[in-house]
């Protein structure tokens, strides 16, 4: 057997089978771990669904992601709207509404990432292509698209290039299909695993906590990476020439690596979870 795609982890049980506490305390761990891995600092963001009530998702409320500490600092939202599910709620992220489309236009989809990760940005604003060029970011599949938010502002629109509503956060999830063109229907799982945004960030997500995650992270390294082989390949010396080109994974790789990828990212998420739980700056009474 291949274990690889047999993964012993308990996200791969059913979604609606998970405790909603159990979550909520790997959510505030999700926090902490994207913090101590460069994918967000006091900005950026991660949700998840209700596992008994998908038309419910959770975040944070108005903080920086690393001081999360407790349920308490968590709010619901309706997936409708991105509206607070309590009246009383407190302050939330304006970005909020990535996350409510997200889950509004795909079924399948229970935890969304949005970052702007330093070494992404050259990506987001040079125009030249992320691919993915190792075997740990087969999941970039053959394409990373680049949602343009200027392409969608109305004349009354605030131009920060923040996602501020859901018309703005429809246009974005519609990206990740490949026939996107600022309307998609509701479909159970998207084309893309990751959408660009330019002159801002990028937007992950995934069936579970850990594949967002793993999904974040591992965009980040392979920007880096990519970023590092071409400034390498244009500092050659004179006369020397490259043993071979620079390009992405092929089809059957990317699918492959793939595989190897969701089958095992239970091992980094065990690493990064305990590295956060040894951090004194983490503080998880969720």
């Amino acid at each position: 057997m291949d274990w690889y795609s047999q993964p012993s982890t308990d996200s791969s049980k059913p979604w609606n089978a998970h405790n909603v506490d159990e979550l909520k305390r790997k959510l505030i761990t999700a926090n902490h771990i994207l913090h101590q891995q460069g994918v967000v600092d006091a900005y950026g963001h991660i949700s998840i669904r209700h596992p008994q009530r998908p038309d419910v998702y959770l975040m944070c409320g108005y903080m920086a992601p690393a001081i999360v500490t407790s349920a308490d600092d968590l709010i619901e939202y309706w997936v409708r709207d991105s509206s607070p599910v309590s009246p009383n709620a407190k302050k939330g992220y304006s970005e909020r509404f990535i996350h409510g489309e997200m889950f509004s236009k795909f079924e399948n989809v229970n935890c969304v990432v949005h970052s702007h990760a330093e070494a992404v940005l050259p990506y987001v604003t040079s125009g030249v292509p992320l691919m993915p060029i190792f075997h740990m970011a087969g999941f970039l599949g053959d394409q990373v698209p680049v949602f343009d938010i200027a392409t969608v502002y109305s004349g009354n629109d605030q131009q920060d290039l923040l996602v501020r509503d859901s018309r703005l956060g429809a246009a974005l999830a519609s990206k990740f299909v490949k026939t996107g063109n600022g309307e998609v229907q509701a479909t159970p799982d998207p084309d893309h695993t990751v959408v660009l945004m330019r002159r801002h960030g990028y937007t992950a997500h995934g069936k579970d906590i850990e594949t967002a995650v793993y999904r974040a992270i591992y965009t980040k390294v392979n920007a880096g990476v990519q970023t590092n082989a071409m400034m390498l390949r244009s500092a050659m010396p004179p006369g020397m020439t490259a043993a071979f080109e620079l390009e992405p994974l092929t089809g059957e790789m990317r699918r492959d690596c793939l595989k190897m990828n969701e089958g095992t990212q239970d091992k980094p998420w065990k690493l990064w979870a305990a590295e956060v739980e040894k951090s004194s700056l983490y503080i998880n009474r969720g």
